[in-house]
């Protein structure tokens, strides 16, 4: 039987006796893990400190900061509260030096107008004579009361509030409302039926008094009316109430009632009250003088004629 050939050698290293415990040998030669290694080299560049400390730091430090900052600002406003209080109080003392101050006025001029309602009733009683009252009746300087008619004129039901202006005189409008034009109509045709003082809603009526329109509004004397809109006249009352009905104002209130709707009512009244004109106009005035007594009460009742 032959001999196998004897094994040459290649010359490459000879076999570790742990090759096959390679796993092992790893462990042991590489006990750190490289992702430690590398968190261990940041953590001594930055300081020795962790990202989560630095930032609980930071946190802290801001904190401390804000609380300074709301420490600071509440010493200035204890500080400075003396100050605001200081001109808190001020400012109600002037507000209440110049409440005073207006109060004041008002009362100095409800007294002129007292007094100028005097020297107005003082005129119209020497130029009147015995006809002191009618005089200030004509002028609506006085209030009167007596016997005459109420009327009240409403716009239609549902009437659409926007409007589309007065009503022209050679036709009507499309619209249940109001206009002024209605009511000078109404005025005029009382006045014509032998109204001795007519009022609107309160507002005394004069020769001097003016019913006009602003937008959808009526106005008197530039004082803005709401419907329904009152009329009191006063006269004799069923004689004023058939005069009014029967001339052609009243057919005209009538035929607003019959195509358009307008609600309207008028009734004798036993007794109705106007008030005094809120004002009247003196164009002309001139003090009186001791020397020229007689002939100053003379002008004053000259001017409140001229003003009604």
């Amino acid at each position: 039987m032959s001999q196998p050939p004897p094994v040459r050698s290649t010359g490459s290293p000879p076999v570790r006796p742990d090759a096959s415990m390679s796993l092992l040998t790893n462990v042991m030669e590489h006990s750190l893990d490289d992702g430690y290694a590398e968190a261990a080299a940041r953590r001594a560049e930055n300081g020795g400190l962790p990202k989560t400390l630095r930032a609980r730091l930071g946190l802290a430090a801001g904190l401390v900061l804000a609380a300074a900052v709301v420490t600071v600002g509440a010493a200035e406003a204890r500080v400075s509260a003396p100050v605001l209080a200081k001109e808190r109080v001020e400012l109600i003392d002037r507000v209440e030096a110049q409440t005073d101050s207006v109060d004041e006025l008002e009362r100095s001029v409800e007294a002129l107008r007292a007094d100028v309602q005097e020297r107005q009733r003082k005129a119209l009683s020497e130029d009147g004579g015995g006809h002191a009252d009618l005089t200030g009746l004509l002028a609506g300087a006085t209030p009167v009361e007596g016997p005459g008619v109420k009327l009240v004129v409403d716009d239609a039901k549902g009437t659409d509030q926007s409007g589309d202006g007065p009503r022209e005189s050679s036709g009507f409008s499309d619209t249940g409302r109001v206009r002024d034009r209605d009511m000078q109509r109404v005025v005029n045709g009382l006045w014509e039926s032998g109204a001795e003082a007519v009022a609107i809603n309160g507002q005394r009526l004069t020769a001097l008094s003016a019913i006009r329109a602003a937008g959808d509004a009526i106005l008197v004397d530039n004082r803005p009316l709401v419907p329904p809109y009152t009329v009191l006249a006063v006269g004799d009352g069923e004689k004023l109430s058939t005069a009014f009905q029967d001339s052609a104002d009243g057919l005209y209130l009538h035929a607003l009632q019959e195509s358009f709707g307008i609600r309207t009512r008028i009734s004798a009244e036993e007794s109705v009250r106007l008030p005094a004109a809120p004002s009247l106009i003196v164009r002309t005035a001139e003090p009186e003088t001791d020397a020229a007594a007689p002939g100053g009460g003379q002008d004053a009742a000259e001017t409140e004629k001229g003003t009604s």
